[in-house]
């Protein structure tokens, strides 16, 4: 299987989308002429024309806005925030009226609307761009919330998206972009609100999502050399969870860990431990134990940086907690 780069894997998903609909369209700041802030759409503008990818101002509000229209006119957009750190300006399109519409309108209209764009900390942006909002969206009804940790996920999560007859929130990384993974040349789907077990153990549940992924696969291996199988669960979408798929888990080790980089307030970490105490209470042979960033705002020095994100020493010492070592 040939190996792409996480940002082939999201072009190809809407490449191949445009080509198989006509009413699929890409809009946002940059996406066209200089081939994306982060070089996702590179060449798009070249085969689909400006009338299919648009250029926009710095405007969220105006752009989300004028693609939920669009949306409930019968088209599918794919509205590009160059950050979703940006999208709070765009934010009453999003949940005022993308996710409520088919709700108020009796269901006259439904909002067929992805969007996309960079999630989180990507290094030293400070506090200003280095937000992560899944817990956000995924609080409200009506919004479908996708967060993938690698290149085959991305694709099929993307493609699904588009096709999808709800507004879907797809959530990428800056710092995901040039990571590489096996993507087939065949076409694909992956359903959304399906979570996956990237590694099988009998010892610890860990679940995570999106870039953590890669703190809670690297925290496995070096678990495993301490002779602690680590069973870890990558979400992939966060709005629906895959609720069953983690109790199931639990249910055969007994332990959860969460890892997620948004702040612990109210986060999907929180969710997690929940429903794990109301659903599989029985099963716990310790409490749920959470690794999220500290309660600050994200500051621009690395130093800072290192110390207020998730990292493998702070989910190996959660899992130690858990199991009482």
């Amino acid at each position: 299987m040939r190996v792409i780069q996480f940002r082939e894997a999201l072009r190809e998903a809407m490449s191949e989308e445009m080509r198989r609909d006509k009413n699929v369209f890409l809009m946002g700041e940059e996406v066209a002429e200089y081939n994306g802030a982060y070089k996702v759409s590179q060449g798009m503008l070249d085969e689909f024309g400006p009338d299919r990818v648009y250029d926009t101002p710095i405007a969220e509000l105006g752009f989300a806005g004028l693609g939920v229209g669009a949306a409930m006119n019968g088209l599918r957009p794919i509205i590009e925030f160059m950050t979703f750190n940006f999208s709070l300006v765009a934010i009453d399109q999003v949940i005022n009226s993308a996710a409520k519409m088919y709700s108020m309108s009796g269901g006259a209209y439904s909002v067929p609307i992805v969007f996309r764009g960079p999630t989180g900390n990507a290094g030293q942006l400070g506090a200003t761009h280095s937000s992560n909002f899944e817990n956000w969206f995924a609080n409200t009804p009506g919004l479908k919330v996708v967060v993938p940790s690698n290149p085959y996920d991305a694709k099929g999560l993307l493609k699904a998206s588009i096709r999808d007859n709800d507004p879907v929130i797809f959530m990428e990384s800056e710092l995901m972009y040039s990571d590489k993974g096996e993507v087939p040349e065949s076409e694909y789907l992956l359903p959304i609100g399906v979570a996956d077990i990237k590694r099988k153990g009998k010892d610890v549940t860990i679940v995570s999502f999106g870039k953590m992924m890669k703190v809670a696969l690297e925290a496995a291996e070096e678990l495993a050399k301490d002779g602690i199988e680590a069973e870890v669960i990558d979400l992939r979408t966060v709005r629906p969870i895959d609720y069953a798929a983690v109790v199931e888990s639990v249910k055969k080790t007994n332990r959860c860990v969460v890892v997620e980089e948004a702040n612990p307030l109210a986060a999907i970490s929180s969710e997690i431990a929940y429903h794990l105490q109301r659903n599989a209470f029985d099963y716990l042979d310790a409490p749920v134990v959470r690794v999220n960033s500290m309660d600050v705002p994200l500051s621009y020095a690395p130093t800072y940086i290192d110390a207020t994100i998730p990292n493998v020493k702070r989910t190996l010492d959660a899992v130690k907690q858990v199991m009482y070592k």
